[in-house]
């Protein structure tokens, strides 16, 4: 299936937290994220090279997840037909007045019931004189705090089924599996899927627990691959569990350090930040069972913890 090219990118995501100031602190002071306001019990933050009003919406709750995560569409026109596919696949909740930032958003779910808002008005960062770049080009002077971590990457999200949700998001928002995985029985347990050229923008993952909903991981990208070896002694330091890692996946070839932020949300340092796809008939590249079996690039095996933690917590749910 080809890119429709309708969707431009990821842009932000919604992450709930039990512990807003020990989430807030893990968030400012170890990623290096930038407050950029606050209503209600919710808290901005934006990487230093987004050029949106933010990247990360921080909410307190009384459990761990995602909540909403939004995603650009490339015209305005783009949107009104991906607002008709997505009504049309009967997932559509409706329209919605926009969030700090962003204008008017389409809000919808995918079949395992994660909510995402589709939208085409923004606001661009302004810098104050403190955040202005030396560069131009660049939206905001690097912070120079914890990883200083560059942009809001990917979110991997737990499914009771893959397959389903791969599907919608490629028929309805114009997206294409880069790579998946397929074990022995013919079932689909992980897919990959682009908007653009950068190689993943969203993951869907097989929830061992058949539970709906649920987030695996959000990832930021850092500068450098070097970045992530300079995060493990800082998560080190100041005592942020480290889950695995730093290595290298054979999937999409990331180099990662996954941690688990205060609030019980796992969160992915990776570079390089997914591979660039050219190829207008990239075909999906398919894992066996087998290979997956091998563990990571470099030898390390997949802890048991990937496969059984996911937020919220079983029996949780956001009130």
């Amino acid at each position: 299936m080809p890119l429709l090219h309708e969707i431009a990118h990821l842009s932000h995501a919604e992450l709930l937290t039990p512990e807003p100031e020990e989430s807030l602190w893990f968030c400012t002071e170890i990623l290096g994220l930038t407050e950029n306001g606050t209503v209600g019990d919710s808290v901005y933050l934006r990487t230093w090279d987004d050029y949106e009003h933010h990247s990360l919406k921080l909410t307190a709750a009384t459990t761990s997840g995602i909540r909403r995560t939004g995603l650009r569409a490339a015209s305005a026109e783009a949107l009104t037909r991906r607002v008709a596919e997505i009504e049309a696949a009967g997932l559509g909740v409706g329209w919605q007045d926009g969030d700090m930032g962003i204008g008017p958003t389409y809000l919808f779910r995918d079949p395992d019931g994660h909510e995402m808002e589709l939208y085409w008005e923004t606001e661009r960062y302004q810098p104050p004189d403190v955040l202005r770049p030396a560069l131009k080009n660049q939206a905001q002077a690097y912070p120079g705090r914890g990883v200083g971590v560059r942009r809001l990457d990917h979110v991997n999200y737990l499914a009771a089924e893959t397959e389903p949700n791969g599907r919608f998001v490629c028929s309805a928002l114009g997206a294409r599996v880069t790579e998946q995985i397929r074990l022995d029985d013919g079932t689909i347990s992980a897919q990959w899927l682009h908007f653009a050229q950068k190689s993943y923008d969203l993951v869907y993952t097989n929830d061992w627990t058949k539970a709906h909903g649920r987030l695996h991981h959000l990832a930021f990208a850092t500068d450098t691959r070097e970045d992530i070896l300079r995060a493990a002694d800082i998560c080190l330091d100041k005592q942020v569990f480290i889950e695995t890692g730093p290595h290298k996946h054979a999937i999409q070839q990331t180099f990662f350090l996954y941690v688990y932020e205060p609030g019980g949300n796992r969160i992915e340092l990776c570079n390089p930040c997914s591979r660039l796809i050219f190829a207008p008939d990239w075909e999906p590249v398919t894992w066996t069972e087998a290979e997956r079996a091998k563990g990571q690039a470099w030898g390390l095996a997949t802890i048991p913890s990937f496969h059984t933690h996911g937020t919220p917590p079983l029996g949780r749910t956001d009130a």
